[in-house]
């Protein structure tokens, strides 16, 4: 993969990273992150709307040992389609120390389905934001549903606020756990009081779905970017995520998002993101849920 191949505008994530800005508490989980390629052995979809920098299993080692993180959740990104290979040898080299959310059809197999659990996949993500999908995959939802209802997996939901009303009543019965990314991606122009925000929490309550409080970087209308030193970050953020954990304390997840797929404004720190930890977990019991508790009672009951 050479520069020029990679989607204008594509800022690469860090390598040269500062001290952690915060301190993981022991057998931290995150609970949310990729691994692109290389290229050169795993490629990129034909159908993939962005091209991104090659980003290994080792490179995500590297990770995980610089900022504390004992866990993984590596998560199937758009730019690999359906062709799982990536992940699930990523997940071969971490072994019990990672899990998987793979990206699968109606047409996979139960035999699929069970070889991947073995290799330590626990979901599948659907993603319906229209700009990194050419199609919407409703047809889809409830049949890989069945499917891996008795594996005990879960359905990993990517979308758009202005999208939920269309979207909720499919999701609310599928039968089979929830997780949102992003906090169902709210506008933070709006404010946390919202009622948009407000419908979104209602639908967590109301389908007992997990959410993932991450990406701030992704969210943030004002920042501060967690960059050049920054140690106070994306606090515009703060109450959407507060507003959550406040309600959810036992379904909330983090997750850095590394490599931060498509940001354009800038790239973060993610020493210097960790700094977004104690802002929306201010105590060490609000931590241990976020980091440990909850990420391993759903990855690893």
């Amino acid at each position: 993969m050479t520069e020029s191949e990679q989607t204008a505008g594509w800022l690469d994530w860090v390598k040269d990273r500062g001290e952690p800005a915060f301190t993981l508490p022991e057998g931290a989980v995150d609970a949310h992150c990729h691994v692109f390629g290389p290229a050169t052995k795993f490629p990129f979809s034909p159908a993939r709307k962005y091209t991104p920098c090659d980003a290994s299993k080792a490179d995500l080692r590297h990770l995980r040992e610089h900022l504390g993180v004992s866990r993984n959740v590596i998560v199937q990104a758009t730019c690999h389609g359906r062709d799982n290979a990536a992940l699930l040898d990523a997940l071969d080299d971490f072994g019990d120390t990672a899990r998987g959310v793979v990206s699968v059809g109606a047409d996979v197999t139960l035999v699929e389905l069970a070889t991947m659990h073995e290799r330590g996949v626990r979901g599948v993500r659907f993603n319906f934001v229209k700009r990194l999908v050419q199609h919407q995959p409703f047809e889809e939802l409830g049949l890989v549903a069945d499917k891996i209802r008795d594996f005990g997996w879960h359905l990993v939901l990517y979308f758009e606020p202005e999208d939920l009303p269309e979207l909720e009543g499919t999701f609310a019965g599928l039968g089979v756990p929830l997780v949102i990314d992003h906090m169902g991606r709210p506008d933070v122009r709006k404010g946390a009081d919202s009622d948009e925000f407000s419908s979104f929490l209602r639908f967590v309550e109301r389908t007992d779905a997990w959410v993932k409080v991450s990406c701030p970087e992704r969210l943030t209308e004002n920042g501060p970017y967690a960059v050049d030193g920054q140690r106070e970050v994306y606090t515009d953020v703060v109450p959407f995520a507060r507003r959550v954990m406040a309600e959810f304390p036992e379904r909330t997840l983090w997750g850095t998002d590394w490599p931060h797929p498509n940001l354009r404004s800038h790239m973060p720190d993610d020493a210097l993101l960790l700094g977004y930890i104690p802002q929306i977990a201010p105590t060490a019991a609000e931590q241990q849920a976020l980091l440990v508790t909850n990420p391993m009672s759903l990855y690893w009951p």
